[in-house]
């Protein structure tokens, strides 16, 4: 099996019925559809609601689109002073060397910007404009390599762009975004694998992973090769309405990444993407299924949910609070909550003790010490006597 493109070959291959397939034309005709066969394996055939299935397989519901979904959902053309790079940070930009991707994920939040009629990738002049950008901007510590799947593109091509990365002094870290090692992890080879490490900096890899049953025998294999090289790997997850959502999948699914040498870093709200409502959750959804994560599983498996906030204003942590003040000036105090969803008074508000509070603190101490050495040697002390023996 290749990678299916069309709805017939999905139909051809049994993963959706024939009957559906003019709807699903019309999906294809406006998103792009791509299914390795890697993942298309993954697919239970009997399960209607397959979680593999319903993030790639296109769904008649993508062509409904709610008035609050944007074409950039999180702003990158506002953020972005020359093409394929996106600086919403201060210390650190995407570089977007291409717009395609080993498989299109339906809840894409760049769908608008890949697929039918949409260039696919950067031009050669393009590039050296965005290199450039980097180059000149001097306050840019981390170049993160995104797209599109930057690791579809040649040994060769990545090794280039990392080189030129490498000579400039000011960039430190590089990271990579990618599902290639999930969605075709054949392409980790071993020269691919060096193409992607530069001499004298880190590179970090981030994975996206949002159901256990992805991280297959392969793509464990694919995965132990990047850390094996010695480049750390992160993941990145997107929280998915019947896909992840439950406490027992995403549990699951973060022991098996830290357990694959993958620290999970973000649990993503989903986008305002257009015809991706369908698979968004509500936001206390996912406040309510971190607070379950919370001493259920160890630290090293927490991700950080967040969301990013639509316009180009970047990423907010928006998990549960555990943390409240009660009480105001010098009686207030905080009431934290445990795992177990007990509540425990902590500490005063005001910690800092004023000027007040020192100089009465340094009067007790001085006559509390006095106090002392009379009693050591005998002297009474003041307003009272000693009684005759």
């Amino acid at each position: 099996m290749t990678t299916l493109r069309t709805p017939a070959q999905l139909c051809e291959h049994g993963l959706v019925p024939p009957g559906r397939q003019p709807m699903l034309d019309a999906v294809a005709a406006r998103y792009a559809v791509a299914l390795p066969a890697s993942l298309a394996q993954l697919i239970d055939h009997a399960d209607s609601r397959d979680p593999i299935a319903r993030q790639f397989v296109p769904d008649p519901a993508e062509l409904i689109r709610r008035p609050d979904e944007l074409n950039d959902p999180i702003g990158d053309d506002a953020c972005s002073p020359v093409e394929g790079i996106v600086h919403r940070y201060p210390d650190r930009v995407l570089l977007k060397l291409t717009h395609i991707c080993a498989v299109y994920c339906r809840f894409c939040f760049r769908r608008e910007m890949v697929g039918p009629g949409k260039p696919n990738a950067l031009s050669p002049k393009a590039v050296a404009a965005a290199l450039e950008y980097i180059r000149t901007h001097p306050e840019i510590w981390e170049v993160i390599l995104t797209g599109g799947d930057p690791l579809v593109l040649s040994a060769q091509r990545l090794r280039s762009v990392m080189k030129t990365l490498a000579n400039i002094d000011h960039v430190k870290v590089v990271r990579i975004h990618t599902r290639v090692p999930i969605a075709d992890p054949t392409r980790i080879t071993p020269d691919l694998v060096r193409a992607m490490k530069i001499k004298g900096k880190p590179t970090y890899v981030a994975v996206h992973v949002n159901h256990p049953r992805e991280l297959s025998t392969h793509a464990r294999a694919a995965c132990a090769r990047i850390a094996d090289s010695g480049m750390p790997l992160v993941s990145q997850t997107v929280l998915l309405a019947g896909v992840n959502d439950n406490p027992e999948v995403m549990v699951e699914l973060m022991r098996t990444l830290v357990e694959c040498r993958i620290k999970p870093y973000y649990l993503h709200h989903g986008d305002l993407a257009p015809g991706t409502s369908h698979l968004r959750t509500e936001i206390t959804t996912g406040q309510e299924l971190m607070r379950s994560l919370r001493g259920r599983m160890s630290g090293l498996c927490q991700p950080t949910y967040v969301l990013d906030i639509p316009g180009g204003h970047g990423k907010s942590p928006i998990g549960p609070n555990y943390i409240k003040c009660i009480g105001s000036s010098g009686a207030a105090h905080f009431v934290v909550e445990d795992f177990k969803g007990r509540r425990h008074q902590y500490l005063a508000h005001r910690l800092v003790p004023n000027r007040q509070e020192i100089e009465q603190s340094g009067r007790h101490r001085e006559r509390g010490e006095a106090n002392k050495h009379h009693r050591d040697h005998g002297v009474p002390d003041k307003g009272h006597v000693a009684p005759e023996c």
